[in-house]
């Protein structure tokens, strides 16, 4: 009897020590486990995901591509865009408001991210401005600034650009710093000629009311003896001077030109009249483009202001990013300036390439 209870003890211990050493184990003993890091294992970054762009596609309107500040800003416009990583579209509106309209009915159609917009016409904010502001898209508005009260219409709409009143006072400032204030003739008041650029846009408007403003609110008699619309255009200041000199001759002191463009073609003008800037008349323009810069370090011209199209280009791109970041701007806060600055032969140096 205990000979049979030893038997059946052994073989159950026997048993139990055989299953003991087999639980749990065959898996890592007979299959491998399932590979769950593969893709690091490729030795390929070709399933990774993109980077998308930085903020998507933008598109860029701009009132004409023949202006020559408006060339040098777009030119920064896009390389700044694209240096960050947007897709850029810049399109040509040829001074045509109904076309620029179409384009940006059509990048809103494309579904752009952001719209940067040089307005042909200011007069046509309203119609831009409620355009913009049904598709809901954000919008930078450039170089022409509509009023206060159009861009409190819509809270993704802000203007990039420069206060006007302070480049028309920097240029009477230029003229009263000459050494007669510009009195060449001694008569004692300043006989001016003035080539206004587009007089609905109004940049145009306070470059032409606050240079000569300058003048005045220093205690300067002045005595305008032209004033012609000269669209921003070189050919058209250079015959509208001609036409003045031919008509009012020694007369004329100052020649003010809503931009440097205008003030090359005058100069043009000036010098086929035989006169001399600087000694027997003064001339002066905006924008401080290489040709004005030229011309003023070489003599030809009494200053100009410098236009920051660079400056201006950074801003549009800052503001335009806080749009896209989800920012909002409150009524009467919808406008970011960049300083003007005044240049001379003195300071000429620091702006030239």
């Amino acid at each position: 009897m205990k000979k049979t209870f030893a038997l059946l003890l052994a073989a159950v211990m026997m048993l139990a020590l055989l299953t003991a050493c087999g639980g749990g184990d065959k898996p890592a003993d007979t299959t491998p486990p399932a590979d769950t890091s593969a893709p690091a294992d490729t030795g390929s970054d070709a399933a990774e995901p993109e980077e998308p762009a930085a903020g998507g596609n933008i598109g860029v309107c701009i009132y004409k591509f023949d202006d020559a500040f408006m060339t040098t800003y777009r030119n920064a416009l896009q390389e700044i865009l694209e240096g960050k990583g947007y897709q850029v579209t810049v399109v040509d509106g040829n001074n045509d408001q109904a076309k620029q309209n179409e384009q940006i009915n059509t990048f809103i159609t494309q579904g752009v991210d952001a719209l940067i917009i040089n307005p042909v016409m200011t007069s046509a904010a309203d119609t831009i401005i409620a355009t913009v502001k049904s598709a809901g898209i954000p919008t930078v508005l450039i170089n022409r600034e509509p009023t206060a009260d159009q861009m409190a219409a819509y809270d993704k709409l802000v203007y990039v650009g420069c206060d006007a009143a302070q480049s028309g006072t920097f240029q009477g400032e230029l003229i009263l710093d000459t050494p007669n204030k510009g009195d060449i003739n001694g008569d004692g008041k300043v006989s001016y000629i003035m080539i206004q650029g587009d007089p609905e846009n109004i940049d145009a408007q306070l470059r032409t009311e606050y240079s000569v403003k300058a003048l005045k609110d220093a205690g300067v008699e002045v005595e305008q003896l032209n004033l012609t619309r000269g669209d921003w255009d070189r050919e058209k200041g250079q015959t509208i001077c001609a036409n003045d000199l031919a008509q009012f001759g020694d007369k004329i002191e100052v020649v003010f030109c809503n931009n440097d463009d205008m003030a090359i073609g005058a100069l043009q003008a000036i010098q086929s009249a035989g006169r001399k800037v600087n000694e027997d008349i003064y001339l002066v323009g905006v924008d401080a483009l290489d040709a004005a810069l030229n011309e003023v370090s070489n003599g030809n011209m009494t200053g100009t202001v410098l236009n920051d199209a660079n400056g201006q280009a950074a801003g549009a791109v800052a503001e335009m990013e806080k749009l896209l970041g989800g920012a909002t701007y409150a009524s009467g806060e919808q406008s970011v300036y960049v300083d003007y600055v005044k240049v001379t032969p003195d300071n000429v140096g620091d702006f030239m390439k």
